[in-house]
């Protein structure tokens, strides 16, 4: 899979516009310290998306019973990154083939899913799973949904930013800081 900026990246954008994409993959301050980092991208929102609960709290989908993931809602230009670096980097810090699961994280609201808004990022998805496959860049089956986009619900506020704000609590020592480490070393011409 490429990972080159879209067309114009070094020259001023020819148009204002922006793009969404809402991606599962573990927990969500992981996806989020990541994301955050990633040049074109404008915002990064933590919350929950998937289930049938209308306005879940933290509790309720870390029960498990929400059928939510904790997931990012990223906004980016894509006439800086497109949406195939996005995917690049996302299937880089998660694993894609632990069902409901990354590493100690357990439960359906880690499961890697990515929710698409129309058919070119479904295909742009689809082509990502199967292009991270062929690298065998992971031992095992993709078991990433690929789900249409229907609502997301902003997590709590504590859960924005986690990482830069707490980043010397023990998780983020443990678990976070290790994965935007791999994202920095990987996709540096990226960073903002």
């Amino acid at each position: 899979m490429s990972t080159v900026l879209a067309a114009g990246a070094n020259a001023a954008p020819t148009s204002s516009s922006t793009d969404t994409i809402t991606l599962g993959g573990g927990c969500f301050w992981c996806l989020e310290a990541v994301f955050e980092g990633l040049k074109g991208v404008s915002k990064v929102e933590s919350g929950y998306a998937g289930g049938h609960l209308a306005n879940p709290t933290y509790a309720q989908v870390s029960d498990g019973n929400t059928g939510h993931a904790e997931v990012v809602q990223i906004t980016f230009d894509p006439n800086v990154v497109t949406l195939d670096t996005i995917l690049r980097a996302y299937f880089t810090i998660h694993d894609p083939t632990t069902l409901n699961r990354q590493g100690n994280d357990v439960g359906t609201q880690y499961r890697s899913v990515a929710f698409y808004r129309n058919d070119a990022q479904k295909a742009t998805i689809e082509k990502a799973i199967k292009e991270t496959a062929d690298s065998h860049e992971w031992n095992g089956t993709i078991v990433t949904e690929v789900k249409p986009f229907t609502v997301f619900y902003k997590a709590e506020n504590y859960h924005q930013e986690y990482f830069k704000l707490h980043g010397e609590q023990p998780y983020c020592q443990l678990v976070v800081a290790p994965k935007v480490a791999k994202f920095r070393k990987k996709f540096h011409d990226f960073l903002k």
